[in-house]
């Protein structure tokens, strides 16, 4: 009998290896079906470039995506930090801080790109809700719902006060309202409507939705059970 065989692997990091398989099978499909745009901004990006980059969507996603490894150790960092601090879900409260910033940022930073007319076409706004989501086809809801998902993905990881989709569906609702008037009040040549508030929001919901398993929750409270009652001797 053979007392040196290896432990068959439990079923948590049988579910672990098989995650990030998919994950990285994801994220191959991604680039493999996006790879027609990002070589088309890849020789402006890599020589430092604005103009051609970071002011297109082509450029800006694929500066995301070269920015996703060393988001990989920062959170690599951050999570053994703190787990020798004695922080509980050091990993998982890393990933989500992470996870927000390099999933929203790139979103707020073509929201906020100015179009030709940026200065000089006075600001304009539809308040009109379900009018302009006729006119903003597959692409173009599908942007929108991607705009604040990192954030309602990982928000309720990090904080246990935000772990609930109506708080989720606030928070998107409140931080797209400040895009559509930023947009409004700097002239960007776009339009400020209220459907980009309303699906902004929903897709940070629907985010939330998908993470709801690995939330954070509150602190469990301390025990009710009453203190013994010491009487003196006697």
């Amino acid at each position: 009998m053979n007392h040196n065989a290896s432990p068959p692997p439990t079923p948590r990091r049988t579910r672990r290896v098989v995650l990030l398989g998919l994950a990285a099978l994801g994220v191959a499909s991604v680039l493999y079906a996006a790879r027609g745009m990002l070589l088309m901004a890849a020789p402006r990006c890599m020589a430092g470039q604005w103009h051609g980059c970071f002011d297109t969507f082509n450029g800006v996603v694929l500066m995301t995506l070269v920015a996703v490894p060393p988001a990989l150790l920062v959170v690599w960092a951050l999570a053994r930090r703190r787990r020798a601090a004695g922080i509980a879900s050091a990993w998982r409260i890393s990933l989500a801080e992470v996870g927000m910033v390099l999933g929203t940022l790139p979103f707020v930073w073509m929201t906020m790109m100015p179009g030709s007319g940026a200065g000089v076409v006075p600001g304009r706004f539809s308040l009109v809700p379900l009018r302009d989501l006729v006119t903003m086809g597959p692409l173009g809801i599908g942007g929108n719902l991607l705009v604040f998902a990192s954030l309602g993905f990982f928000a309720p990881m990090r904080w246990a006060a935000l772990a609930s989709v109506p708080r989720v569906l606030a928070l998107g609702a409140g931080c797209s309202v400040l895009i559509e008037v930023a947009q409004y009040v700097l002239r960007l040549d776009r339009v400020s409507s209220v459907d980009d508030v309303l699906v902004n929001a929903t897709g940070a919901a629907l985010a939330a939705l998908a993470s709801r398993r690995w939330w954070r929750t509150a602190a469990p409270a301390p025990s009710d059970r009453p203190e013994p009652v010491l009487t003196p001797a006697g």
